[in-house]
């Protein structure tokens, strides 16, 4: 792979991952990119990053900041998850290269929308599902490949996010120093999302919506679409839905909780979910065959180091039971996804993660959603 080009990158959206990963990782990555520029709503968020980071072009909107003469090839998309697909088919009719943080979307259209600009520009739009870069899931793949699947368990059961993100050495910071309107806007996007998905009799387009509805759609988008994602990636996408069930919380306006089944040909596959007061990431996808159980066993991407492992469980010819561990890296996936996106850009490389790729995932939270049984 040629790194002759150092591409130049915009990051719009300074919050948490931004401050976390995505920004540090890039400037390590200095033989393939330079940050020429930070774009956030909260001018707070762009004086610390600025400061800290040595990127003194900073702007307020992306209007602003794509009208600039500032040099971009490359823009980072890491803004509030309704905000994303209008973000994306900005930067695309601009001619910029996009890497957007999962979910790409929120309703089919702006799937279909994104797609439509990709194609209509001739840009990359590379969706960050990062678990589905790690070293272990390709050594899990070709550790089934020609098995009869029996039996999939995928597991996303962790402690509050903030756990992890206090220990990640980066010093963070949060503001809020957000204009109303903003606020105001995301609001109003994220219930004409729902009515968009979901339907309500408001518009006579399908059921009354739960008070659960609003936060297990922003769930199924967030914690779940890393499993789910994943687990498209081992065994492709379920014939349907067979059950979903949620909790019923303290707070009526949530489900933390969730155990679903999803049918395949020849085999049924377990998915639970749950966010708890442990801080322990116990994220998983393990698949059973006649004669083995393979697991995936992912950590914290926020802890720089923590390794992504694969755990084979066998019978040997003699009977005895054998179980390996197999770490194949300690580089983190946010850092294995740069030079995939270099490749993609510079030497036109295929990649797995396009918008009608991550399209799926908002089919399945929509399988889901209709499979409910409260």
């Amino acid at each position: 792979m040629s790194t002759s080009k150092i591409l130049n990158v915009a990051v719009i959206g300074c919050g948490e991952v931004a401050q976390i990963a995505h920004i540090p990782n890039l400037i390590v990555a200095s033989d393939m990119f330079k940050i020429t520029a930070l774009c956030d709503i909260s001018v707070q968020s762009l004086e610390l990053c600025s400061n800290r980071f040595g990127i003194s072009n900073t702007f307020t909107s992306v209007s602003e900041l794509l009208s600039s003469e500032i040099p971009i090839d490359l823009v980072f998309i890491l803004t509030a998850d309704q905000f994303h697909a209008e973000h994306i088919i900005q930067c695309a009719d601009a001619g910029k290269h996009i890497m957007i943080e999962k979910p790409m979307a929120q309703t089919l259209a702006e799937y279909d929308a994104v797609e439509e600009a990709r194609v209509r520009n001739k840009v990359v739009i590379f969706v960050g599902y990062m678990r589905r870069y790690a070293t272990a899931l390709q050594r899990l793949k070709e550790e089934i490949r020609g098995k009869q699947i029996k039996y999939v368990r995928v597991r996303d059961i962790i402690g509050n996010n903030n756990y992890f993100t206090s220990q990640s050495g980066q010093y963070q910071k949060y503001f809020k120093d957000h204009p109303p309107s903003s606020t105001k806007e995301l609001l109003g996007r994220i219930q004409s999302n729902l009515k968009e998905n979901l339907g309500s009799d408001d518009n006579n387009i399908g059921k009354k919506l739960d008070s659960r509805d609003s936060h297990s759609w922003s769930l199924l988008h967030s914690l779940a679409s890393h499993d789910l994602s994943a687990m498209r990636d081992i065994i492709g996408m379920p014939e349907k839905c067979l059950f979903a069930s949620r909790s019923n919380d303290d707070d009526s306006s949530k489900s933390w909780w969730w155990n679903v089944i999803f049918k395949y040909d020849g085999f049924k596959a377990y998915y639970e979910m749950g966010i708890d007061e442990v801080a322990v990431f116990d994220a998983s996808i393990e698949v059973y065959t006649n004669d083995s159980r393979v697991k995936i066993q992912y950590d914290t991407p926020y802890v720089k180091g923590l390794p992504i492992k694969l755990i084979i469980q066998k019978q040997l010819p003699n009977g005895d039971f054998s179980e390996q561990v197999v770490r194949p890296t300690y580089v983190d996936p946010y850092t294995l996804e740069l030079p995939l996106i270099y490749d993609a850009i510079i030497n036109g490389k295929d990649y797995k993660t396009k918008p009608l790729d991550a399209k799926n995932d908002t089919i399945l939270a929509k399988m889901i959603m209709d499979a409910l049984v409260d």
